[in-house]
């Protein structure tokens, strides 16, 4: 067992510089923005006198990069509508709270009111494989893409500068609110780096996070970076082989989990991690009495005798051209890829959406729900919100088993995100409650949602045409809609991470709630194309300030590979030199293996994925999503389609019927109140999925069968048809591995689950012939 005795010995401030160097952000519309440096946070106070130019990878610059930031009015106000926060309880958290930096001499590049100065390690090229080695950054001559580069910390503490005592992390405890405001939460980040540093946290080796989105969660990952190491998230749906995999891939010297059933995954692999020296449990008192691990309150406890000049001396020679976090991919096709993401990829993407979102400084409110080990959660809830100093709440455990609705009617967020299934989710749970009302309430429902529907559009279009009845429609559903969902306050709905359909984003048209998409991926630090001012139905919209967007090998319908470039590139993949060439082209480009088109406009519109793609055995190739939400659309008690047709003679397709979800989350046998709706219509008393499956039910199996006519009859050609379908008896789902922890469909996988079944229709059909 490789968990040794903890590291006692403590790096001196000599090995490092002996100042802090805090920098500010770019600002539009309440974003942090350049400080006055009146009032540095009390525990950080330095003395930063002298003027200076940019440093950028290791050559002095002339240019005045001020002048491309934008400054505004910041308020410390939440809006008037905006529901109160509870107090924030400060002596519930100060226990193991940093004392704060100390004052020291200026550094020749400090921060000062009328430049932003920083230094960049000298670099040459745009990607890198290795964790200690830095890239040049994509920096532009001008405009957007051309802001100084800052760490992770310079942003944080401008926020705290700015917004010290605003309401930060939010979470329940008990059933009540308990508050971080930002300035507890820094000092929290503080605390807990002294002790990643005590417990003998090494420069560049990782901190795996495993566990549901909490402020032990935030407060780690942050805490890591400060401390010079590299914050790794971890799936909690991952098995202990896959823990394993990610803490040796980024050499954990400390692991980080949520409770005794994510610590008994890592004590059945820990011997297999022979960086590893410590294990912290944020929730609970571990049932293990062992010296390398650690309950919360212990942790945070360690590093309290850790002078604040060392961990200075650590924060001020991070530089932001360099790595900070590792977000893993799915690792659907292999092994999973560690995306080496720099500070300045981080707090770069941060500004511009930030910016793009027109963010009000100290008054936006977030719920914290999705999986924060994917790239889309951690930007929006971490670093975007750290951006305009919102407030981020965070919802249950069980969120996605159906109680984020209920966090979402408590906390009233100005901004949500939602992956595709969970806007999915919200639909089928509306449908089976309108389904239940009076005819006349259904009547009305359904003129409203007309009325909405040509509103929204007309609104999208630029056309702000008001139809006749709107503000009735707006006063009888609109309104008790969104209060219903806890969406009245929310000013902004997205979705993003998996393809969404076009009739989900109709039906919340039609309510008036336009759910806007984003694009992009983990190597591109999140956003890459964002839809919030302009935006068109089924696309994902256009670039972000300071990004450019290329297709490459386009057909003769404008459908080509989607290529990105711009500061949220990523750094490479960790130890992965081959795979990162395979990404990043001699360029600096980002091929994304997706396929998209432009129209007109500049809208771009995803098509489909490279690697998705089926080649039949003719040599066709088909793009598998457009056909699957086709199906699901014609029939909508299917749950999930899923093409089938590599290298076969023919298109088949797998099949799942809309069930209940038990509170884990699992599929149950049990028909959901859409489907049994359908069943009572055509005179089908089945009310189990294994029912309609053991008994091939007629009316539901016709129903299929003139539904996936219908589709093919829009086909362009043969090879295009669907010719075999069948239906599973269990619906996919995150537990059973089906679906990613963002509910995107794992093909390779489902196809290994269900060989015997593929094969099975193609040897019938082949029988036949």
């Amino acid at each position: 067992m490789p968990l040794g005795p903890v590291r006692r010995e403590a790096i001196t401030s000599s090995e490092f510089m002996n100042s802090n160097n805090p920098a500010a952000m770019d600002t539009k519309s309440g974003c942090s923005s350049i400080p006055s440096q009146k009032a540095q946070t009390e525990s950080d106070a330095t003395d930063l006198k002298t003027h200076s130019s940019v440093i950028l990878n290791g050559k002095p610059t002339t240019d005045d990069f001020s002048a491309t930031l934008a400054s505004d009015s910041r308020g410390t106000h939440r809006s008037s509508n905006a529901e109160p926060l509870a107090e924030p309880p400060r002596s519930l958290e100060q226990d193991g709270a940093a004392e704060g930096l100390s004052t020291g001499e200026p550094k020749a590049v400090p921060l000062s009111t009328t430049h932003l100065a920083t230094t960049l390690t000298p670099a040459d090229q745009l990607w890198s494989s290795s964790r200690d080695v830095a890239v040049r950054l994509r920096l532009e001559g001008s405009g957007p893409g051309s802001e100084t580069p800052i760490t992770i910390h310079q942003m944080f503490l401008e926020t705290v500068e700015n917004y010290g005592e605003h309401p930060a992390l939010v979470s329940k405890k008990d059933g009540q609110w308990m508050t971080l405001t930002w300035r507890q939460y820094y000092e929290q980040c503080r605390a807990a780096a002294k002790s990643f540093l005590k417990l003998g946290l090494e420069r560049n080796h990782g901190v795996g996070i495993l566990g549901f989105n909490s402020r032990e969660w935030f407060i780690s990952d942050i805490g890591c970076i400060f401390a010079g190491g590299l914050a790794a998230g971890i799936y909690t749906t991952n098995s202990p082989e896959a823990c394993q995999y990610v803490a040796a891939n980024c050499e954990a010297n400390i692991l980080v989990v949520e409770n005794q059933k994510q610590l008994d995954k890592i004590l059945q692999v820990k011997d297999h991690l022979p960086h590893l020296k410590a294990i912290v449990q944020y929730k609970g008192e571990p049932q293990q009495k062992v010296p390398f691990l650690y309950s919360w309150e212990e942790f945070m406890k360690l590093g309290e005798d850790v002078p604040n000049e060392q961990l200075n001396a650590v924060i001020d020679s991070l530089r932001a051209n360099e790595c900070c976090t590792l977000i893993y991919t799915s690792g659907t096709t292999g092994n999973p890829k560690g995306v080496m993401l720099s500070h300045d990829n981080i707090t770069w993407t941060a500004r511009m959406g930030c910016a793009m979102l027109k963010a009000k400084g100290g008054e936006e409110v977030l719920v914290s729900y999705l999986p924060l080990s994917h790239i889309a959660a951690q930007m929006v809830d971490v670093y975007i919100c750290m951006s305009f100093a919102g407030t981020t709440y965070f919802a249950e455990p069980d969120a996605l088993k159906g109680s984020l609705i209920n966090t979402l009617k408590e906390v009233h967020p100005t901004c949500f995100l939602g992956v595709p299934r969970v806007w999915e989710k919200i639909e089928e749970r509306m449908k089976a409650a309108g389904a239940k009302v009076s005819p006349v309430k259904k009547r009305m429902a359904d003129w409203a949602k007309s009325i909405g529907l040509q509103y929204s559009y007309s609104v999208m279009n630029g056309e702000n045409w008001v139809p006749w009845g709107f503000m009735l429609a707006n006063n009888l559903v609109f309104k008790k809609v969104r209060a219903a969902l806890g969406l009245d306050r929310c000013r902004l709905c997205c979705t993003g991470a998996a393809p969404i359909t076009k009739d989900t984003l109709d039906y919340f048209m039609s309510l008036n709630i336009p759910v806007k998409e984003l694009y992009g991926m983990s190597e591109s630090s999140g956003p890459h194309t964002v839809s919030i001012d302009e935006y068109r139905i089924t696309s994902c919209g256009k670039e972000m300030q300071g990004c450019k967007t290329k297709l490459v090998n386009t057909d003769e319908d404008g459908n080509g590979e989607i290529c990105f470039w711009g500061r949220n590139v990523f750094m490479g993949y960790l130890n992965m030199p081959d795979k990162t060439a395979e990404a990043l082209d001699e360029d600096g480009w980002l091929h994304t293996g997706d396929l998209g088109r432009h129209d007109e406009q500049g809208f771009l519109y995803i098509t489909g994925r490279i690697k998705e793609l089926i080649i039949t055995a003719g040599g066709e190739n088909i793009p598998p999503v457009p056909i699957e939400d086709a199906v699901k659309s014609e029939v909508p008690i299917i749950s999930n389609a899923m093409l089938i047709g590599d290298k076969r003679k023919f298109l088949s397709m797998l099949l799942t019927l809309k069930c209940v979800m038990d509170d884990n989350g699992e599929p149950t046998d049990e028909l959901s109140p859409e489907t049994l709706e359908f069943c009572q219509q055509h005179g089908i008393r089945a009310t189990k999925v294994s029912e309609i499956v053991a008994n091939k039910e007629p009316a539901i199996y016709s129903a299929i069968q003139a539904g996936i006519e219908r589709v093919n009859a829009r086909s362009t050609s043969n090879a295009q048809k669907v010719q075999k379908w069948l239906i599973l008896e269990r619906d996919f789902s995150v537990t059973g591995g089906e679906l990613g922890p963002t509910m995107k469909l794992r093909r390779p996988i489902v196809v290994k689950m269900y060989q015997e079944k593929i094969d099975e229709m193609y040897t019938v059909a082949a029988e036949k012939q």
